[in-house]
């Protein structure tokens, strides 16, 4: 591992001046991408800055007809919170799904958001939800924020601050994990609100993605069977040693057939 200055900021003000006055500078959420890689050489910042000191991160809230979780909240906070379970349980069950105990109770919100990995789970709540993101300068809808892997609508310097998730009708998250890291071969996360449904995958492509087709097979009519016959294009899928892109294309239907008829149990 390189040197490095490390930073520990006490506000969003002060971590985006730190920032903008070095070299190249990173921000360290839970670490659990940027460490392995800077162990690795793979990145060599200048400077890290820690934004574990800056409590206005971190905390679960409800406004409204929105569940607000700041950015710096751990997958194990969200997993086991009260408020969580009973505005949107979809979500606190995903996060119980993520890992393993270390992994919740160091990773965080908005790091795995930020990073933006393929087969993360929280893109697809936030993509399937019609999430806010709310940063140090303005505020991202869902839709226009994850843009291929590792990349979203994120500027230089820029800080996710909280997530703001609009509260559904009904949602349900099924995924198939990597026995080994538990991350989604696929995942398919689907909400209804309102008489609308929306539906997003992970981990079948280089980035979170909604499926129109089985939106709108659903929105005509909420059953299994509405989707059953649905075929999803394989060009675009992921294909390696864990999974072909036949079998992710596939997938996808059995996860979201699987979601559905979790939602059906609770409506």
């Amino acid at each position: 591992m390189y040197d490095f200055n490390y930073h520990r900021p006490t506000s969003l003000d002060q971590a985006f001046e730190i920032f903008s006055n070095s070299e190249d500078a990173s921000y360290l959420a839970g670490g659990h991408t940027l460490l392995p890689s800077m162990k690795q050489r793979l990145a060599a910042p200048t400077d890290i800055i820690d934004l574990g000191g800056i409590s206005s991160l971190e905390g679960i809230k409800s406004e409204s007809d929105e569940l607000v979780i700041g950015a710096l909240t751990n997958h194990d906070e969200v997993a086991t919170s009260a408020l969580v379970s009973s505005e949107i349980p979809s979500i606190a069950k995903l996060a119980s799904n993520i890992g393993d105990a270390q992994v919740r109770n160091r990773g965080t919100i908005g790091g795995s958001i930020a990073n933006s990995d393929p087969a993360a789970d929280y893109p697809a709540a936030v993509l399937g939800l019609g999430a806010r993101l709310v940063t140090n300068k303005r505020v991202i809808k869902a839709d226009d924020f994850f843009v291929d892997m590792f990349e979203t609508a994120l500027e230089e310097g820029e800080i996710l601050q909280e997530i703001k998730f609009p509260k559904p009708d009904k949602s349900a998250y099924q995924k198939l994990p990597n026995p080994a890291s538990r991350y989604a071969v696929v995942g398919v996360f689907i909400a209804s609100r309102n008489g609308s449904v929306r539906v997003a995958i992970t981990g079948a492509a280089p980035s979170v993605f909604r499926a129109p087709e089985l939106e709108s097979r659903l929105s005509e009519s909420f059953s299994v069977e509405a989707i059953e016959n649905v075929t999803l294009e394989s060009e675009l899928m992921n294909d390696d040693m864990h999974a072909s892109a036949a079998y992710r294309a596939s997938l996808c239907v059995v996860m979201a057939k699987r979601a559905v008829a979790d939602m059906l149990k609770i409506s």
